[in-house]
C-alpha cells in the first residue's frame, strides 16, 4: 500500500556552500494512513524543518516530499497552500484563536474562506464543536475558556474541514497536564476515526503515549520506532 506522506532522501539546506548549514540531512520516512506519529527533538535538532515539510509549508532543498503520492518538491506557493487547505489541519501550541470571535466563529473562519456554502459550514461547525466535547460553549470567546478549552477550538478549527492529515505542534505545550491529557485522548480519538495524526514535542512522556517514536536530531531521524503507549 502507498504510503500517505513520504520524504525521499530529503535535505533542506540554509545558506548553501562553505557556511551552509542542513537542518534536515538526508531524511527518508514513510507514514501511513491512520498512523499516530510523535516526531521528537530538542531546540535545534530539525523537527521543526521536518514538520514544515510535512505540512506543506516549505520544499526540500534536495529529494521529494509526497503526500497522498502527489509529489510536492516542485510546487510554488500557490499549489503548496491549496495542499495544505485541502489535506491537512494544523494545531499550535499558541492555539491561535481571534479573539474577538466566538468559539463556532473562530471553528467557522477558515470555511469561509474556502468558499463554503454557510449552512455546510455552519454543520461542520458544530460536529467539530460537538467532536472536541465544546458544543456548549460554542457562543463563548476564548478569554471566556480555560487554555485546554481553547486548544479544544483549535483541534475543531483543524479538524472542521475533514482533513485526512492533522499536523500538530506541541499542542500541550502550554497546558497543565490534566488539559493536556485531555487534548492528547481527543487526538488519540481523531486516529481512532481514520485521521493521520502527526505530533511534534519535545516532552518525552508526551512522545510515550504515541504509538510510534521518531527521534530527530542534528538534522537526522536517530531512532524510529514502534512500541506499546503510556498513559
Amino acid at each position: 500500500m502507498e504510503p500517505l506522506m513520504e520524504l525521499r532522501h530529503a535535505f533542506k539546506i540554509y545558506h548553501p556552500g562553505e557556511g551552509e548549514v542542513r537542518a534536515l540531512d538526508d531524511v527518508s520516512l514513510k507514514i501511513a494512513k491512520g498512523e499516530f506519529v510523535t516526531i521528537v527533538g530538542q531546540s535545534g535538532s530539525g523537527k521543526s524543518t521536518l514538520m514544515n515539510l510535512l505540512g506543506c509549508l516549505d520544499v526540500p532543498s534536495r529529494g521529494k516530499y509526497l503526500l497522498e503520492g502527489q509529489d510536492t518538491a516542485g510546487m510554488d506557493d500557490r499549489k503548496l497552500s491549496a495542499v495544505r487547505n485541502r489535506k491537512i489541519g494544523f494545531v499550535f501550541q499558541g492555539f491561535n484563536l481571534i479573539p474577538g470571535l466566538s468559539a463556532e466563529e473562530n471553528v467557522e473562519l477558515p470555511l469561509i474562506y474556502r468558499g463554503m456554502e454557510r449552512e455546510l459550514r455552519r454543520r461542520l461547525c458544530r460536529e467539530a464543536l460537538e467532536q472536541v466535547g465544546l458544543s456548549a460553549r460554542a457562543g463563548h470567546l476564548p478569554g471566556q475558556m480555560s487554555g485546554g478549552q481553547q486548544q479544544r477550538v483549535a483541534i475543531a478549527r483543524a479538524i472542521a474541514a475533514r482533513p485526512p492529515v492533522i499536523l500538530a505542534d506541541e499542542p500541550t505545550g502550554n497546558l497543565d497536564s490534566r488539559s493536556g491529557g485531555e487534548i492528547m485522548e481527543i487526538l488519540r480519538g481523531l486516529r481512532q476515526g481514520g485521521r493521520t495524526v502527526v505530533l511534534i514535542t519535545h516532552d518525552e512522556a508526551i512522545a510515550a503515549r504515541t504509538e510510534r517514536l521518531i527521534r530527530v536530531a542534528d538534522g537526522k531521524i536517530r531512532q524510529d520506532i514502534f512500541h506499546r503507549p503510556t498513559g
